[in-house]
């Protein structure tokens, strides 16, 4: 690497750094592995292609045994990285995808949408969105039909989940539904929002002691999404002008998980809060994990605590 390009110009930890040349390098969930059986968890997942066009892909999963004619929830996840890090292949994801399955005997799509800054948003968002519509997709008798959602998946029991930036997608597009004819093909049952990646210009809560971080999470969302509303642009901060009423959410039951140590959590609770009087009609939940810090559960998958968090998502499934 010449001098000229290793000057950073922005460091995005631990995200990216970008150079003074306009390259970048990628520092998180670089490590990726290749689809297969798991041995741990007998699960098994292979990649396909969503949409040829854009080349949108996904990485999906199922149990090694499973009782036909048993059908089973789809769990369609969205992966965080502020929106700019990882995909579905990465070491962490996969893992995290590998154990939520066997421990909620679900199908699990996990999409691989297209990352900033190569692909600016709402790039993500669409890409999100296009792989809602090839599942709803299958309801179809004519298609090109995956064959484990076309064997295995019971469509009436689909559920939308991701941790922080892939929590935010999960939320925009359970609006979305309400507001488009996907409605009365897709019938979403849940979400499952893990660590949700909302944030705003004004400090609430932890946010107001802890400068460093603040401006941290500042940074992320003014580099993936350089506009003239900032922090309180409506893609990142769901209660402002312009957002959307969370009464319109198009689910029967939310689950929101968060922990104490996340500069993210009052974020969340916020969510929760505002969500359960706004007078939507589902059902919602909340769960905080002690002493645990953003996406614990990825990062240390083994821990009690990160069984637990999973453990609750498969209960949430389940009911």
């Amino acid at each position: 690497m010449s001098s000229i390009t290793s000057e950073v110009a922005l460091d995005l930890f631990p995200f990216l750094k970008v150079y003074k040349d306009g390259t970048l390098k990628r520092l998180a969930g670089v490590e990726v592995v290749h689809p297969g059986l798991d041995p741990e968890t007998n699960v098994l997942s292979k990649d396909i292609l969503i949409l040829p066009k854009t080349g949108v892909s996904a990485r999906i999963y199922r149990p090694n045994l499973v009782t036909e004619p048993q059908k089973l929830p789809l769990v369609v996840y969205f992966h965080g990285g502020a929106f700019c890090a990882a995909s579905p292949a990465s070491l962490e994801y996969h893992t995290s995808l590998n154990k939520l399955v066997a421990e909620a005997n679900i199908i699990a799509l996990s999409v691989d949408y297209r990352l900033v800054p190569e692909h600016p948003l709402p790039t993500a968002y669409e890409d999100s969105w296009a792989a809602l519509q090839w599942v709803a997709s299958h309801k179809e008798e004519n298609g090109n039909h995956e064959a484990w959602i076309k064997d295995y998946v019971e469509l009436d029991e689909v559920f939308l989940t991701g941790d922080s930036s892939g929590a935010n997608i999960a939320h925009h597009l359970a609006l979305r539904i309400k507001e488009s004819n996907l409605s009365y093909k897709l019938k979403i049952a849940g979400i499952g929002m893990i660590h949700p990646y909302f944030w705003g210009t004004n400090p609430i809560g932890s946010e107001v002691t802890d400068q460093f971080r603040k401006e941290l999470v500042d940074k992320w969302w003014l580099y993936v999404c350089p506009s003239d509303k900032g922090c309180d642009d409506p893609l990142i901060n769901p209660f402002v002008d312009g957002s959307s009423d969370l009464a319109n959410l198009a689910c029967d039951r939310i689950l929101v998980i968060v922990a104490e140590k996340d500069i993210l959590r009052d974020r969340g609770k916020l969510y929760y809060d505002k969500l359960v009087k706004s007078g939507w009609k589902g059902k919602a939940e909340f769960m905080e994990t002690e002493g645990e810090d953003h996406v614990f559960h990825i990062f240390h998958p083994d821990c009690a605590k990160a069984k637990s968090l999973i453990q609750r998502l498969a209960s949430f499934f389940k009911m």
